[in-house]
């Protein structure tokens, strides 16, 4: 039998009373995260809906919680509903407490009796809120679970609650950042424009409109990099035992590109990565982006599975409207540390090849480069149902994994052909420098400064490798660069 989740959290619970000062802080909080009263949110609506499924409840929410009112954020089936009062009982009962609470029949619960849900045309007989708690500890709100008839839930399905909540948090800190930026680059255009109508006072219109003409280009150039930025992680995590290195080129310093790439860690000492490409670019593209990003994110961490995580965001592509009929290719990977070097499981979806790198065998070619290409992997988000398929393999020491988009390989040599599958496949093999991520993600960098016109897309690199004995420096410890260009380098080697 499951085990039950523990007494604590059930009802009958008494009724709490907010202490004054902590209600006060509290309600700060709520407001720093500017959430209340805001429109409908694909990610909320989408935690609300899962919650349902996985709990097999026929209503589930997502609040805020209010002065005087109980906001839905996201409500699975309240259709009509955006709020409710502060009447204790429920919602109000469960912010003013940091476990779960779970009643498993509210008529036989003496506060959650006379709850307008339950005595309401709803007649809420179960109730399950997890709450939404920042990393103050203050608690804005709550994951909700309800149903019409009474039943109780185990200490593992209390653990999933807590963790529905803390992705909402997390949503709510990435959501909260994004205000962050906008409102920035809002006081830079500004700052901007009041300096342009001042020249423009001073000078010739003729002259004012070429400045402000240049103003405008530069400022479109700095919002799309910044932009670009935060689709990217600011540095690689240092993995024991292994070598991380990356690079990022930007095709246009005026137009953000969709690539993507992210190294996290998971349970276990297991680690997670991909890389990927969003068709198109612009600030559309970089939507979806931010969107894949944070969906392989949160779904690795419910299930690590890599193809149940392209599933997912096969899913939530098709599900949220803002992206449109936008799609992606992506490959996912899993790391397990073993006694010797690490197991991957990578999945595909669309995406070109990987390349398993190791020393070559004497006569041959420096080095042997295999393709890594898991037979039958769709583009994500272009159909429902999308099959994807994954393979597994070991990386020992001296040797690496090289990962890139079709940027790479559609960049174009002196003749007007492209790079294309075989040109790489021949680069990587006819290498004589180390097999370390650091040095295959440096001669890949050289390969595209060495064309006529560089790379005419964007670039993303992602390289790692196994440190053989003479090779790492400091045992168990990882080397992580990350390389981002933001426009195409001059003679001089500076970015313009």
């Amino acid at each position: 039998m499951p085990e039950q989740a523990s007494a604590a959290g059930h009802g009958p619970h008494k009724q709490e009373v907010p202490l004054p000062a902590v209600e006060t802080w509290r309600m700060e909080a709520v407001r720093r995260y500017s959430i209340l009263d805001t429109p409908p949110d694909g990610a909320f609506d989408r935690i609300a809906a899962m919650a349902a499924r996985l709990f097999d409840v026929p209503v589930a929410t997502v609040t805020i919680v209010d002065t005087d009112r109980i906001w839905f954020k996201a409500a699975h089936g309240l259709d009509g509903i955006t709020e409710t009062g502060r009447d204790p009982g429920l919602c109000a009962s469960a912010v003013l407490r940091d476990d779960t609470l779970v009643i498993p029949d509210t008529l036989t619960d003496p506060v959650a009796c006379a709850n307008p849900l339950v005595t309401g045309p709803l007649g809420v007989r179960f109730y399950a809120a997890a709450p939404i708690i920042t990393a103050e500890g203050h608690r804005l709100g709550t994951v909700n679970i309800l149903d019409t008839r009474p039943r109780s839930i185990t200490r593992a399905d209390t653990a999933t609650l807590n963790d529905l909540a803390a992705i909402v948090m997390d949503q709510l800190e990435l959501r909260l950042s994004a205000l962050h930026v906008v409102r920035q680059e809002q006081q830079q255009r500004e700052v901007e424009r009041q300096h342009a109508e001042a020249e423009h006072r001073r000078a010739e219109a003729e002259q004012a409109a070429r400045e402000q003409a240049e103003k405008d280009k530069a400022a479109i150039a700095a919002f799309a990099s910044t932009l670009q930025r935060t689709l990217l992680p600011p540095a690689l995590p240092a993995v024991p035992g292994l070598e991380l290195a990356c690079h990022y080129h930007t095709a246009s310093i005026h137009n953000v590109g969709g690539d993507f790439y992210d190294v996290f860690p998971l349970d276990g000492g297991r680690w997670a990565l991909f890389l990927g490409d969003v068709c198109g670019k612009g600030a559309e593209a970089a939507a979806v982006t931010s969107l894949t990003r944070y969906t392989l994110r949160a779904a690795a961490q419910i299930d690590s599975d890599p193809v149940t995580v392209l599933e997912s965001l096969n899913t939530a592509l098709l599900s949220d409207v803002a992206a449109g009929s936008r799609f992606c290719t992506a490959v996912f990977g899993v790391l397990t540390p073993e006694e010797t070097g690490f197991t991957m499981t990578l999945a595909t979806g669309g995406h070109p090849p990987s390349y398993h790198l190791r020393p070559g065998a004497g006569g041959g070619r420096p080095v042997q480069a295999q393709e890594v290409r898991p037979k039958g992997g769709m583009l994500i988000g272009a159909l429902p149902g999308a099959h994807f398929a994954a393979t597994t393999l070991r990386i020992l020491p001296g040797e690496s994994l090289f990962m890139y988009t079709d940027g790479l390989t559609e960049a174009r040599i002196e003749d007007g052909t492209m790079i294309g599958d075989d040109g790489l496949g021949t680069f990587l093999t006819d290498r004589t420098g180390p097999l370390t991520a650091t040095a295959l993600v440096h001669d890949a960098v050289a390969l595209i400064d060495s064309l006529p016109h560089g790379a005419g897309d964007d670039v993303a690199l992602l390289a790692l490798s196994v440190p053989t004995g003479q090779d790492a420096a400091v045992p168990g410890t990882a080397a992580a660069t990350a390389h981002t260009t933001g426009a195409p380098a001059s003679a001089d080697g500076q970015e313009h």
